[in-house]
């Protein structure tokens, strides 16, 4: 099959690659010029794990392309994928002006009969909004459909090409059609294609990541009660977790969520239900609690260096949002920067994959080391901020020796709390009980046998 994706960052890239994987002629279209020169050159303009051996493999094969001609990939294609950015708004919403830009280039350029996919995450009703440009100037059928995507960055591409399931919102027979045979190369083994109508499926991913997002904060909520009371959030987790109706996943606690998606699709959400005169509280309130969750690493560091904070030195271990990915956007990393800077604090930081995005972002605020250890060395506390492998099991006694002062806040509860006190540190991670400092006994609710009643 035919294919042009227009829109070559993210989403746009794995949707180019992946379908070429499965024997498709595939055109990627972007109007940013080098980005497209690095792109034949496979030159990523991303990190994420196997793209880069997907777009080499299919490039060099002759099943992908790249160019800077929207046009001439719209008039070969069968498929149209409308992949390009939807950057919040000042007011919150999905600022649509690419997306319609591109309908309008659809409209024109279109030479046969082609479906028209949205994969962009839009707000419900932007399909008709794509169809009416389109439509004013379109000489060819088209067919409109919705196809959200679910794709975990650091994930990406198992996430395409072994989905839990493909959602499909499709108004005619043809574009069912095409779309069902297009991916069916994914679902072989069971996973469902679902077909509903194309206002459905656009609220499908925003629910979606709505309901992730609930579920991060609503643990950060209990993770910060657990440690006013004693509890432990890990215990908690699990218990809970095994409740089938529950399961498992999206119940770690941290210092917020962040990247490209649930910021923007929550705020985007909320902002559709308030217009629509119908406030979706719970969600207002996910937001709230996430954008105060963000500052709780920088508060136990404060709290921790006390009155010695200004010109401490603190190391931070991981920048981007989440592990496996350069992507900083919303992260809690540049939160606690802010924060740690606004208290007269310096910062040297390591990240494995993320600190070219960081030196842009950040600029001169911050100073960078090669490796981890480097990082460490003469400061005075650690913070771990993005759950990265190699932060996972490292060298305690080394981080002793170079830390000046042992002090370590864990803000992905990666290290057991028993193990850092025995080894002298002042640990403190989120939500396992009261933070206690070296040495100190851990406050516990007393022992002691309850005697029946008479």
């Amino acid at each position: 099959m035919n294919i042009a994706v227009i829109g070559t960052g993210y989403v746009g890239l794995v949707v180019g690659a992946c379908l070429a994987e499965t024997g498709n002629d595939v055109i990627c279209a972007d109007v940013d010029a080098a980005k497209i020169e690095g792109l034949k050159h496979n030159k990523l303009p991303i990190y994420e794990p196997s793209l880069d051996a997907f777009v080499e493999r299919n490039q060099r094969d002759g099943r992908l392309s790249f160019t800077t001609d929207v046009p001439w990939a719209v008039g070969e294609a069968d498929v149209v994928f409308v992949a390009v950015g939807t950057p919040q708004d000042e007011d919150g919403s999905a600022d649509l002006r690419h997306v319609l830009d591109v309908a309008e280039m659809i409209g024109k350029a279109m030479r046969r009969e082609v479906v028209v996919v949205t994969k962009s995450t839009v707000p419900v009703g932007t399909a008709a909004r794509v169809a009416e440009v389109i439509g004013k100037y379109a000489k060819q059928t088209f067919h409109m459909v919705s196809n959200p995507e679910f794709l975990k960055e650091g994930n990406a591409i198992d996430d395409f090409m072994k989905p839990d399931r493909v959602v499909l919102g499709a108004e005619t027979d043809h574009a069912r059609s095409v779309m069902a045979e297009l991916y069916a190369p994914f679902v072989r083994t069971g996973r469902p294609i679902i077909f509903m109508d194309i206002a459905s499926a656009e609220m499908t991913k925003y629910a979606a990541n709505a309901m992730l997002a609930t579920r991060i904060s609503f643990m950060n909520e209990i993770a910060n009660l657990c440690e006013r009371v004693g509890a432990n959030v890990d215990l908690v987790r699990r218990g809970i977790g095994t409740d089938e109706r529950i399961g498992p996943s999206f119940l770690f606690p941290g210092p917020g969520y962040g990247g490209s998606c649930f910021p923007k699709d929550v705020k985007a959400l909320a902002t559709t239900a308030r217009e629509e005169g119908r406030p979706l509280h719970v969600l207002e309130a996910v937001e709230t609690v996430n954008a105060r969750q963000k500052h709780r690493v920088g508060e136990k560091l404060i709290a921790a260096l006390g009155a010695t904070v200004k010109g401490a030195r603190v190391a931070i271990w991981g920048l981007a949002f989440k592990a496996n990915t350069d992507d900083m956007r919303e992260s809690p990393a540049l939160t606690l920067i802010d924060d740690l800077l606004a208290a007269g604090a310096d910062i040297v930081a390591h990240d494995p994959v993320a600190m070219p995005e960081a030196r842009r972002r950040v600029d001169s605020r911050v100073q960078f080391a090669d490796s981890s250890y480097e990082a460490l060395r003469d400061a005075d506390a650690l913070a771990v901020m993005t759950d990265w492998n190699e932060y996972r099991h490292p060298d305690f006694q080394r981080i002793r020796t170079l830390l000046r002062r042992p002090i370590v806040v864990d803000g992905r509860n990666l290290y057991a709390p028993a193990k850092m006190q025995q080894l002298g540190f002042e640990y403190y991670s989120i939500g396992r009980g009261a933070d206690v400092p070296a040495g100190a006994p851990a406050k516990a609710a007393p022992s002691r046998p309850v005697q029946a009643r008479r």
